[in-house]
Formats: structure tokens, C-alpha cells, sequence
């Protein structure tokens, strides 16, 4: 475990550690205070620092072939929802947002950013980025929400972090194992508005569709006006 007081992105630490050669599998960079944290579609993650958990994990999946790495981010938010949900308990509204975000409710507990080095057909390595908000109460966004708003209490990051590590390597062990019907299975099971029915933006138009899955590129299948669509990252807006 690699901690920095203070760093511009976890995830570029990671990716110097990798390109000195100096980066084992399953080490982790962490940091209190990330002052470019980076998420999907090139957004910037808020985090205040000292109350939030930053961290990037170095993978070697070198079993995974490239067109299968959506499997990877399924086993990571998997692990983080598994997290989630042994704090929060069974019954709380924890769901994995397509592709990888934690949510709680309709709000944005967590955030999960996987870059990933191909060498030829296969994934060579994976620097696995992911932001909680922990202890944080206040946030820019309105759709953002924090352990500490939810249950009312404050965390050690420490033990959090532990636990989290432990969830991740039983995920990732799972993966390893080829148990990949079981990786999806769960993972549609905690997908976010999964045959629901509720309104998305998609080439600029409000629509009205339902979830129906995710195929194996990652893409999401949504029914919209008797027709089953997929989906890209950048293709299709959820309505909050």
C-alpha cells in the first residue's frame, strides 16, 4: 500500500508506479486529499479531503481476454455494493448505476474508474479507481450523497478501508475463477432501475424506457417504444 497525504489522481500515481516498474499486483495508492480526482465521461470527482475514501488498486487480470473487460467493471462495483451493503445492511436502497456507479436511492454514494492495458487479445493490466463519499455532508452536486448523511454517524476511514480490500479480492478472486454466470447474474440483480420504467435523453429526446440488461460489450439494453435498443456510455442520459 502506497499512501500520499496529497495527490493530483490516484489513478495517474498508479499509472507512474506501472511505468517504473515498481507496481505489484494488488497494490493500492491511496491519498487524503486528490486534488484531480477523474470519473466517467471525464467528469471531476468532488471529495473534500481527509473525509472520503480515494484509492486506486493495480490488477494483473491477465486471464481476461479484451473483449470481455466489462466483466472486470462489474466485479468491481459488485465488490463495492457488497461493501456498501454489509455497512448499510440488506434492505437498504444500495444499486449499481450502469455501468459502475454506487447509488443510494437516487443520489451518488460512489464512483468507479477502470483504465485498462491491452497486450494483444488480452488485458495486461488494470488501474481500478474508486472514490466513496464517506464523512463529506456537503456536496456541489445535488444527486451526491455520503455514508455519514445517510446514517447520521462518522466513520473511520481506516477499518473501511480494510473491509473494502477484503471485498474487492473475494470479487476479484470470483472472476479469476471463471464464475463469470454468477458475476452477472448478481450484477443485474443490483443494477439501478432494472424493469423499471422511468424517462432517459437519447439524441437529445425524453424518452420513456425500461431496462432490460446489459449485453457482454457492457452495453445497456433499454426498451424504448416497443424496440430494444443498446446503448454505449455516451449514447444515452439518465433523467434524474
Amino acid at each position: 500500500m502506497v499512501w500520499l497525504p496529497e495527490c493530483a489522481s490516484t489513478n495517474a500515481e498508479a499509472q507512474n508506479l506501472i511505468g517504473e516498474n515498481r507496481a505489484t499486483d494488488g497494490c493500492v495508492v491511496i491519498t487524503d486529499k486528490q486534488t484531480a480526482g477523474r470519473g466517467q465521461r471525464g467528469n471531476r470527482w468532488e471529495t473534500n479531503p481527509g473525509e472520503n475514501l480515494t484509492f486506486s488498486v493495480i490488477w494483473r487480470p491477465t486471464f481476461l481476454p479484451a473483449q470481455d473487460q466489462f466483466l472486470l467493471s462489474q466485479t468491481v462495483a459488485l465488490a463495492v455494493h457488497d461493501w456498501a451493503t454489509s455497512l448499510l445492511g440488506p434492505d437498504a436502497a444500495l444499486r449499481v448505476k450502469w455501468p459502475n456507479d454506487i447509488f443510494y436511492g437516487d443520489r451518488k454514494l460512489g464512483g468507479i474508474l477502470i483504465e485498462n492495458t491491452l497486450s494483444g487479445t488480452m488485458i495486461q493490466q488494470s488501474v481500478v479507481g474508486i472514490g466513496i463519499n464517506v464523512n463529506q455532508r456537503a456536496f456541489g452536486a445535488h444527486t451526491a450523497t455520503s455514508l455519514a448523511w445517510i446514517t447520521g454517524r462518522a466513520y473511520a476511514l481506516p477499518a473501511l478501508v480494510t473491509r473494502l480490500l477484503e471485498c474487492l479480492e473475494r470479487r476479484y478472486l470470483q472472476l479469476r475463477a471463471g464464475r463469470l454466470s454468477a458475476i452477472r447474474y448478481d450484477y443485474l440483480h443490483a443494477l439501478y432501475r432494472y424493469q423499471e420504467t422511468h424517462s432517459y435523453e437519447v439524441d437529445g429526446r425524453r424518452l420513456t424506457g425500461e431496462i432490460t440488461g446489459v449485453d457482454e460489450l457492457g452495453r445497456l439494453a433499454v426498451a424504448i417504444e416497443g424496440q430494444l435498443r443498446h446503448f454505449d456510455l455516451k449514447e444515452i442520459r439518465y433523467v434524474l
